[in-house]
């Protein structure tokens, strides 16, 4: 079977993309190997009517609602390579299995590469975050730190400083953080701790101290991280797809990337800000496009079967 689309990734983006396609009649496969970014943490926010649910809650939720679609298929498998010839993509899982599909969604996601520093991973997603718009609220007024090792620790600083103004930065070593920008934290009332973090100390996820190689330690409640974003699969890459100077695959505003019949969406594409409720939207105009395309390939080839001329 040749599938309309092959849609590679089950996260908020995928699963719109192929809820849309689905209602559009689209014959439609989606992969999906079940590890999502977000999945150490226990709730999900901003997203009108389901502000607070668990992640793994909305991707049943979501996977449900495509049962309601004969046309839309899942596959929990994991991509392992997409080739395309000539108009055909030629999907392969990790389990050897073969797919052929007309057009490709990508929706892989991100991964992060959180900061050497110990038992780190202890805290990331009970009171350590990654996005204020996610979890500021349920932090807010409390002591907090934002922990950057590059030069967006202003950016992130400014915008933490909404929901509290009880704020430290720490750069874990990192001498990047230039004197003006230094400057302007100190002004709000900030520390900035350069020494590098030795260890995160706390009780079940909930951190209470932070101390730092040289010894001294500042009381914390919880509090951001800067992570490094990279792509979680190389896909997009190894298709040919541009990418953006932040490491996100470049589109137009229908998810189309520079090779025909290759739409992205989500974190994909966006790299911040990374929202569910924005990550969704994405899949549906990426569907939209893929849906766009394929109609006026079917009335071209309905012209082309009359001979009469098209542009």
């Amino acid at each position: 079977m040749i599938f309309d689309c092959a849609v590679i990734g089950g996260g908020p983006a995928g699963l719109n993309a192929s809820l849309v396609l689905g209602r559009s009649r689209r014959s439609t496969v989606l992969f999906d190997e079940d590890k999502p970014r977000n999945s150490v943490t226990n709730e999900s926010h901003g997203f009108m009517t389901r502000d607070g649910i668990n992640p793994a809650e909305l991707r049943r939720i979501g996977r449900n609602e495509l049962t309601s679609y004969p046309d839309v298929k899942i596959e929990k498998q994991r991509v392992r390579n997409v080739m395309k010839e000539k108009q055909m993509f030629t999907i392969e899982t990790d389990t050897g299995k073969i797919f052929r599909a007309r057009k490709v969604v990508l929706a892989t996601g991100l991964k992060e590469k959180l900061p050497a520093i110990n038992n780190v991973k202890q805290f990331y997603g009970t009171s350590l975050f990654s996005c204020p718009f996610c979890d500021g609220w349920e932090l807010r007024d409390l002591p907090l730190v934002v922990i950057a090792e590059h030069s967006r620790a202003l950016h992130m600083a400014k915008l933490v400083y909404n929901w509290t103004s009880n704020l430290v930065i720490c750069t874990n070593g990192s001498q990047d953080l230039p004197m003006n920008e230094m400057e302007i934290l100190k002004e709000k009332g900030m520390d900035i701790y350069e020494q590098k973090i030795s260890s995160l100390n706390g009780e079940n996820g909930y951190l209470k101290q932070i101390t730092f190689e040289d010894g001294c330690s500042v009381a914390r409640e919880g509090g951001f991280i800067v992570p490094e974003m990279e792509q979680a699969s190389q896909i997009g890459v190894e298709l040919g797809c541009e990418l953006t100077d932040q490491g996100a695959i470049k589109t137009d505003d229908f998810g189309r990337t520079n090779v025909e019949g290759v739409y992205a969406c989500g974190d994909t594409s966006l790299i911040a800000p990374s929202q569910l409720i924005i990550a969704a939207a994405e899949g549906s105009k990426a569907a939209i496009g893929v849906n766009a395309a394929m109609v006026e390939e079917a009335f071209k080839k309905t012209k082309h079967e009359k001979g009469e001329k098209y542009e």
